[in-house]
């Protein structure tokens, strides 16, 4: 008996030593500045292919509509209300693992099965068949995002937090940049099932790199904190947020930025196609050159909420609040003005200023939870922002197009973007201030 338990003994000895010089190994590597921005740009990667495979089907919906007779309102269904539906209720369970596990490992897993699901998008054959597809990357894609925002926070201190989603949520605009550019010369010569092989595969590829070249960091690195404790439950992090003022009202916001945001970026081929006469070729390209401007926006959004903070918090919610106000008049002329040219040069103002909102929502969510809360706080912001933003965006768009295309023909979805853009962005505003008046004191109760 005595060999057999010294056997055990020594067994967990060597545990607790390769351990003990993994996590010594992961902090060596995140001391060095360079690892640090290599890991960063690696997740940046993941999100641009998250976004890939999921804006893709925006540019090509002209084509599978017409093959597969479909109306908005079922187009909006397939890529907002049935996607947000699985996406925010996948994600709030693997955010609870996230915030105890290997977030590396969660996020890899997740790359490999949404990448797997939109190279399977090209072999459907009807509408069922494409929405179970959808629902497959929408799955995959719940596990991307809230382990990604906790490694990034644990590796970069809080005055260099927002720059950093900020390049972090520059994914969304390459990954839209790429989806549009890519899917619409690939469909306009192959087809629109080939677009979605050549999106998914690198992705497998991908999933591999981040396996196998990025290493788990230490909780609370960026903070020096050596002890962490437990993660607490997703309910309990859950009554935590609700509780602050400020994530309220900011969630909100957030939300209703997402929802002009998914419904817009939903519709626009329509539009363009319908009321522009653009080609998707074309349009994808000027899709890609809107998308680069929109990456500058994500990061401007971050580096001015930095440098802004230290003179004042508020200035979390007053960036997002003033992009915002900035973005309207140049959307209703877009929507308004007949001139084709003149339109496409006045797009990319509102790809600038409209993509500044994320970065400082996302770094003041992590700063209003613990340590081991990053990842849940993460899942519940995007749980709003998706039901709302995603969930409703497309659908709330292509219900009211489809209602007024008896009235006004094919500038049914131009109406229904200046109702939609009109009406919310105001209200949008609105909470973004109301967040505002309570966030010192929302973040002095943290720290304090």
């Amino acid at each position: 008996m005595i060999p057999a338990i010294a056997e055990r003994v020594n067994v967990a000895d060597k545990v607790t030593n390769t351990d003990q010089g993994a996590g010594r190994r992961s902090e060596e590597l995140y001391s060095t500045s360079w690892y640090r921005w290599y890991v960063l740009f690696v997740l940046t990667g993941v999100y641009t292919f998250n976004f890939i495979d999921r804006q893709i089907l925006n540019i090509l919906q002209v084509p599978i509509k017409a093959e597969m007779g479909l109306s908005n309102t079922q187009l909006g269904l397939l890529t907002g209300f049935t996607f947000a539906i699985f996406y925010v209720v996948a994600g709030i369970p693997i955010a609870r693992l996230a915030d105890k596990g290997n977030r590396r490992n969660i996020v890899a897993i997740s790359l490999g099965a949404w990448s797997f699901m939109t190279a399977i998008s090209g072999l459907t054959q009807n509408y069922v068949q494409l929405l179970l597809a959808r629902v497959g990357v929408s799955i995959g894609e719940a596990g991307g995002s809230p382990p990604s925002h906790s490694m990034i926070s644990d590796i970069f201190k809080r005055h260099e937090r927002a720059t950093a989603l900020s390049i972090y949520s520059t994914g969304i605009n390459f990954g839209g940049l790429l989806g549009f550019l890519l899917g619409g010369w690939i469909a306009q010569f192959f087809g629109w099932r080939w677009a979605f092989f050549v999106v998914g595969v690198p992705g497998l590829v991908y999933a591999l790199l981040l396996r196998f070249t990025v290493r788990e960091p230490p909780r609370g690195f960026a903070e020096k904190i050596e002890t962490v404790d437990d993660a607490p439950t997703m309910i309990e992090v859950a009554r935590i947020l609700l509780r602050r003022r400020t994530f309220r009202h900011m969630a909100i916001a957030s939300g209703l930025h997402a929802f002009i945001g998914y419904g817009a970026a939903n519709f626009a081929p329509l539009f363009w196609v319908q009321n522009h006469g653009l080609t998707l070729g074309v349009l994808g390209t000027w899709s890609a050159a809107w998308g680069i401007f929109g990456a500058l926006g994500t990061f401007l959004g971050g580096v001015v909420t930095d440098r802004m903070i230290s003179r004042d918090l508020r200035w979390y919610l007053w960036v997002p609040a003033l992009s915002t106000i900035i973005t309207l008049p140049f959307s209703l002329a877009i929507y308004t003005i007949s001139h084709t040219g003149f339109v496409i040069f006045l797009a990319f103002f509102p790809a600038v200023s409209f993509g500044m909102y994320l970065a400082p929502n996302l770094a003041l969510a992590h700063s209003l939870v613990g340590l081991r809360m990053r990842a849940m706080a993460s899942a519940v912001l995007f749980f709003v922002l998706n039901i709302i933003g995603l969930g409703f965006g497309p659908l709330v768009v292509g219900l009211i197009s489809d209602l007024l295309e008896p009235m006004v023909g094919n500038d049914n979805v131009r109406y229904a973007l200046i109702l939609v853009v009109s009406i919310v962005n105001i209200w949008c505003v609105f909470h973004y201030w109301m967040a505002s008046r309570s966030v010192r004191d929302d973040l002095k109760e943290v720290s304090g």
